[in-house]
């Protein structure tokens, strides 16, 4: 595929397995992975990337499970051209390919307040923006002031907060649309009670998550005025096993690679947590975590 697709500054590879860049460690091969050096090479690589090619954007792979038959098209991860860093007087301006506990350090060492909140949420800040990631009280809905992204034909465009319609977990952005930067509004704090702060979210991580893991962050989403993790356990799925897949014990809204798992595994047991969900309260869990690609020929007659 290589020959096919459109000159590139950055780096292109064929046939790459995607697994050991999830957190899972578990996917088939992308057709052609690439990366972008800058906003200017994937604006000049889109525009010229024929229409039909599918693209695919992961980051890193946090929330994910590529499945064991891959991914056909084109797959771009944003890199060490989107990883910058700006801090303002009252807020940050961040790459996407920024790991969203990087900016919170450094909105806390320069004495903003009002992003710590991001050090809890595991991935890069394009992922967050793209689903609006929330947690320990705070979400990107609440934060955000603009994000750059380029669109499918290569156009760049700035969207203000408002023209993405942030709901629960999700940000409308334009189809096709890969989110290259964006700023981050904060408050002038005292620096010690915010390094406090970040502190006391890592501490509740350690002791509630299995955060040293094979895993993929929450599985499912909260339905309204309910916890899905304690749908999960009240439907007996809490250490429930498939294959190399596991419901963790300590916190039964994230699935775990046991060691020797396939997407195939992870996503099933996923499905089987839903089934038991619905039979045991009514309510149907649904998806946080991304899935995509393509299932094996094996999978697919079974």
């Amino acid at each position: 595929m290589n020959g096919l697709l459109p000159h590139l500054r950055g780096r292109v590879q064929e046939h790459v397995v995607l697994a050991p860049s999830t957190w899972f460690r578990v996917g088939g091969p992308a057709e052609a992975l690439v990366r972008p050096a800058d906003t200017d090479d994937l604006c000049v690589f889109l525009q010229a990337l024929a229409h039909e090619v599918p693209v695919t954007v992961i980051g890193a792979a946090s929330n994910l499970i590529v499945r064991d038959g891959g991914l056909h098209g084109v797959v771009i991860r944003l890199a060490r051209g989107f990883t910058d860093i700006v801090v303002e007087s009252d807020g940050i301006v961040a790459g996407a390919a920024c790991l969203d506990i990087t900016v919170a350090e450094h909105a806390a060492d320069a004495g903003l307040a009002g992003l710590e909140f991001l050090s809890g949420i595991p991935g890069t800040i394009g992922g967050a923006v793209a689903m609006n990631a929330g947690a320990y009280g705070g979400d990107v809905a609440q934060v955000l002031d603009w994000a750059e992204i380029v669109t499918r034909t290569g156009e760049l465009v700035t969207l203000a907060a408002d023209r993405l319609a942030f709901a629960y977990r999700h940000a409308a952005l334009p189809a096709g649309g890969i989110i290259t930067r964006a700023r981050f509004r904060a408050t002038h704090g005292d620096s010690a009670a915010i390094a406090a702060r970040m502190s006391d979210i890592r501490a509740s991580r350690e002791a509630t998550q299995p955060v040293r893991a094979r895993t993929g962050g929450s599985t499912f989403r909260n339905p309204e005025g309910q916890k899905a993790w304690e749908l999960i356990d009240g439907a007996g799925c809490r250490g429930l096993v498939r294959g190399g897949a596991m419901v963790s014990d300590k916190h039964c809204n994230f699935l775990l690679n046991t060691g020797h798992a396939t997407a195939a595994d992870i996503e099933g047991l996923g499905e089987e947590v839903r089934t038991r969900v619905r039979h045991s309260s009514g309510i149907d869990l649904h998806w946080e975590i991304r899935r995509m690609g393509l299932k094996t020929l094996a999978e697919a007659a079974a």
